[in-house]
Protein backbone atom coordinates (compact mmCIF):
# COMPACT_ATOMS: atom_id res chain seq x y z
CA UNK A 1 0.00 0.00 0.00
CA UNK A 2 1.34 3.42 -0.92
CA UNK A 3 1.66 6.11 1.78
CA UNK A 4 -1.19 8.05 0.19
CA UNK A 5 -3.44 5.00 0.12
CA UNK A 6 -2.53 4.33 3.74
CA UNK A 7 -3.52 7.86 4.70
CA UNK A 8 -6.82 7.50 2.86
CA UNK A 9 -7.59 4.25 4.66
CA UNK A 10 -6.79 5.89 8.00
CA UNK A 11 -9.05 8.85 7.23
CA UNK A 12 -11.87 6.54 6.16
CA UNK A 13 -11.64 4.64 9.44
CA UNK A 14 -11.61 7.84 11.47
CA UNK A 15 -14.74 9.21 9.78
CA UNK A 16 -16.69 6.00 9.22
CA UNK A 17 -19.25 6.96 11.88
CA UNK A 18 -19.92 10.40 10.35
CA UNK A 19 -22.46 11.27 7.68
CA UNK A 20 -21.13 12.92 4.54
CA UNK A 21 -20.23 15.54 3.60
CA UNK A 22 -17.38 16.01 6.05
CA UNK A 23 -14.06 17.80 5.98
CA UNK A 24 -11.05 16.62 7.94
CA UNK A 25 -7.55 17.95 8.50
CA UNK A 26 -4.55 15.77 9.23
CA UNK A 27 -2.96 17.86 11.97
CA UNK A 28 0.36 16.04 11.73
CA UNK A 29 0.55 16.95 8.04
CA UNK A 30 -0.66 20.49 8.78
CA UNK A 31 2.06 21.01 11.39
CA UNK A 32 4.72 19.48 9.15
CA UNK A 33 3.74 21.79 6.29
CA UNK A 34 3.75 24.79 8.63
CA UNK A 35 7.22 23.90 9.89
CA UNK A 36 8.47 23.55 6.32
CA UNK A 37 7.09 26.98 5.41
CA UNK A 38 8.95 28.52 8.34
CA UNK A 39 12.15 26.75 7.30
CA UNK A 40 11.88 27.95 3.71
CA UNK A 41 11.08 31.51 4.81
CA UNK A 42 14.60 31.77 6.17
CA UNK A 43 13.75 33.93 9.15
CA UNK A 44 11.10 36.10 7.48
CA UNK A 45 7.66 35.98 9.15
CA UNK A 46 5.00 34.01 7.29
CA UNK A 47 1.57 35.63 6.89
CA UNK A 48 -1.28 33.12 6.60
CA UNK A 49 -3.69 33.57 3.67
CA UNK A 50 -7.16 32.98 5.08
CA UNK A 51 -8.64 32.24 1.65
CA UNK A 52 -6.47 29.10 1.69
CA UNK A 53 -7.08 28.19 5.35
CA UNK A 54 -10.84 28.52 5.80
CA UNK A 55 -10.99 27.49 9.45
CA UNK A 56 -10.45 29.82 12.40
CA UNK A 57 -9.04 27.07 14.61
CA UNK A 58 -6.39 26.28 12.01
CA UNK A 59 -5.51 29.96 11.65
CA UNK A 60 -5.04 30.08 15.41
CA UNK A 61 -2.95 26.90 15.30
CA UNK A 62 -0.65 28.27 12.60
CA UNK A 63 -0.24 31.66 14.24
CA UNK A 64 0.63 30.04 17.57
CA UNK A 65 3.78 28.69 15.92
CA UNK A 66 7.00 30.67 15.97
CA UNK A 67 7.69 32.10 12.53
CA UNK A 68 4.09 33.01 11.65
CA UNK A 69 2.71 36.54 11.98
CA UNK A 70 -0.64 37.89 10.85
CA UNK A 71 -3.34 37.00 8.35
CA UNK A 72 -3.91 38.07 4.76
CA UNK A 73 -7.70 38.08 4.45
CA UNK A 74 -10.06 37.73 1.50
CA UNK A 75 -12.80 40.34 2.06
CA UNK A 76 -13.35 43.33 4.33
CA UNK A 77 -16.28 41.58 6.01
CA UNK A 78 -14.04 38.61 6.81
CA UNK A 79 -11.30 40.96 8.03
CA UNK A 80 -13.66 42.56 10.53
CA UNK A 81 -14.92 39.16 11.67
CA UNK A 82 -11.37 37.97 12.26
CA UNK A 83 -10.51 41.14 14.17
CA UNK A 84 -13.61 40.78 16.33
CA UNK A 85 -12.49 37.20 17.04
CA UNK A 86 -9.23 38.49 18.46
CA UNK A 87 -6.76 38.41 15.56
CA UNK A 88 -4.66 41.55 15.85
CA UNK A 89 -2.90 41.77 12.47
CA UNK A 90 -5.24 41.34 9.51
CA UNK A 91 -4.18 42.55 6.06
CA UNK A 92 -6.99 42.75 3.49
CA UNK A 93 -5.54 41.33 0.27
CA UNK A 94 -7.68 43.32 -2.18
CA UNK A 95 -9.23 46.79 -2.49
CA UNK A 96 -12.84 46.77 -1.32
CA UNK A 97 -16.05 48.67 -2.06
CA UNK A 98 -17.80 47.49 1.13
CA UNK A 99 -19.21 50.80 2.37
CA UNK A 100 -20.87 49.32 5.43
CA UNK A 101 -17.64 47.56 6.34
CA UNK A 102 -15.62 50.75 6.06
CA UNK A 103 -18.17 52.54 8.21
CA UNK A 104 -17.80 49.91 10.92
CA UNK A 105 -14.01 50.00 10.63
CA UNK A 106 -13.91 53.79 11.05
CA UNK A 107 -16.14 53.69 14.13
CA UNK A 108 -14.40 50.94 16.10
CA UNK A 109 -10.92 51.55 17.56
CA UNK A 110 -10.24 47.83 18.06
CA UNK A 111 -11.04 47.00 14.45
CA UNK A 112 -9.14 50.01 13.12
CA UNK A 113 -6.03 48.97 15.04
CA UNK A 114 -6.17 45.38 13.79
CA UNK A 115 -7.17 45.70 10.11
CA UNK A 116 -5.10 47.12 7.25
CA UNK A 117 -6.91 47.79 3.98
CA UNK A 118 -5.45 47.53 0.47
CA UNK A 119 -5.50 50.57 -1.82
CA UNK A 120 -4.22 51.16 -5.35
CA UNK A 121 -6.09 54.33 -6.33
CA UNK A 122 -6.95 57.62 -4.65
CA UNK A 123 -10.62 56.98 -5.50
CA UNK A 124 -10.58 54.23 -2.89
CA UNK A 125 -9.58 56.76 -0.25
CA UNK A 126 -12.55 58.87 -1.35
CA UNK A 127 -14.86 55.87 -0.99
CA UNK A 128 -13.58 55.12 2.51
CA UNK A 129 -14.06 58.73 3.58
CA UNK A 130 -17.58 58.77 2.13
CA UNK A 131 -18.38 55.57 4.04
CA UNK A 132 -17.21 56.68 7.49
CA UNK A 133 -20.72 57.59 8.69
CA UNK A 134 -19.26 59.72 11.45
CA UNK A 135 -16.42 57.35 12.27
CA UNK A 136 -13.14 59.11 13.03
CA UNK A 137 -10.74 56.21 13.58
CA UNK A 138 -7.51 56.27 11.58
CA UNK A 139 -7.59 53.69 8.77
CA UNK A 140 -4.42 51.70 8.17
CA UNK A 141 -3.51 51.54 4.48
CA UNK A 142 -1.27 49.27 2.42
CA UNK A 143 -0.47 50.06 -1.23
CA UNK A 144 -0.26 47.31 -3.82
CA UNK A 145 2.42 47.56 -6.49
CA UNK A 146 1.97 45.54 -9.68
CA UNK A 147 5.05 43.40 -10.30
CA UNK A 148 3.84 41.39 -13.29
CA UNK A 149 6.46 40.97 -16.00
CA UNK A 150 6.11 43.37 -18.92
CA UNK A 151 8.19 42.76 -22.05
CA UNK A 152 8.67 44.41 -25.43
CA UNK A 153 7.31 47.76 -24.36
CA UNK A 154 4.23 46.26 -22.78
CA UNK A 155 3.22 44.16 -25.77
CA UNK A 156 3.81 40.99 -23.75
CA UNK A 157 2.61 40.68 -20.18
CA UNK A 158 3.13 37.71 -17.89
CA UNK A 159 1.02 37.83 -14.76
CA UNK A 160 -2.33 38.95 -13.45
CA UNK A 161 -3.48 42.58 -13.63
CA UNK A 162 -3.37 43.17 -9.91
CA UNK A 163 -2.83 46.91 -9.65
CA UNK A 164 -2.58 50.04 -11.83
CA UNK A 165 0.54 51.04 -9.88
CA UNK A 166 3.57 49.91 -11.86
CA UNK A 167 6.09 52.74 -11.73
CA UNK A 168 7.88 54.03 -8.61
CA UNK A 169 6.61 57.55 -9.31
CA UNK A 170 2.99 56.33 -9.37
CA UNK A 171 3.45 54.54 -6.07
CA UNK A 172 5.15 57.56 -4.51
CA UNK A 173 2.36 59.90 -5.60
CA UNK A 174 -0.33 57.70 -4.06
CA UNK A 175 1.75 57.37 -0.90
CA UNK A 176 1.91 61.16 -0.68
CA UNK A 177 -1.86 61.33 -1.18
CA UNK A 178 -2.38 58.98 1.75
CA UNK A 179 0.04 60.99 3.88
CA UNK A 180 -1.73 64.27 3.13
CA UNK A 181 -5.19 63.01 4.11
CA UNK A 182 -6.31 63.05 7.72
CA UNK A 183 -7.77 59.79 8.93
CA UNK A 184 -5.35 57.52 7.07
CA UNK A 185 -1.97 56.03 7.91
CA UNK A 186 0.28 54.35 5.36
CA UNK A 187 1.78 51.25 6.96
CA UNK A 188 3.07 49.14 4.07
CA UNK A 189 3.52 48.21 0.43
CA UNK A 190 2.59 44.82 -1.02
CA UNK A 191 4.08 43.07 -4.02
CA UNK A 192 4.89 39.41 -4.38
CA UNK A 193 6.13 36.86 -6.87
CA UNK A 194 2.62 35.51 -7.43
CA UNK A 195 2.03 38.57 -9.62
CA UNK A 196 4.25 36.92 -12.23
CA UNK A 197 2.16 33.91 -13.15
CA UNK A 198 1.23 32.26 -16.39
CA UNK A 199 -2.45 33.17 -16.19
CA UNK A 200 -3.78 34.80 -19.32
CA UNK A 201 -6.74 37.15 -19.60
CA UNK A 202 -8.20 35.13 -22.48
CA UNK A 203 -7.28 31.47 -22.16
CA UNK A 204 -8.10 29.44 -25.26
CA UNK A 205 -11.08 27.15 -24.73
CA UNK A 206 -12.34 28.97 -21.61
Amino acid sequence: MTPRAGDRARYDRATAHLDAPVAIVDLEAFDANAADLVRRAGGKPVRVASKSVRCRALLERALAREGFAGIMSFTLDESLWLARAGFEDVLLAYPSADRAGFGELARDPKLAAAVTVMVDDVAQLDLIDASRAGGTEEVRVCLELDTALSLLGGRIRIGARRSPLREPAELAELARSVGRRPGFRLVGIMAYEGHVAGVGDAVAGR
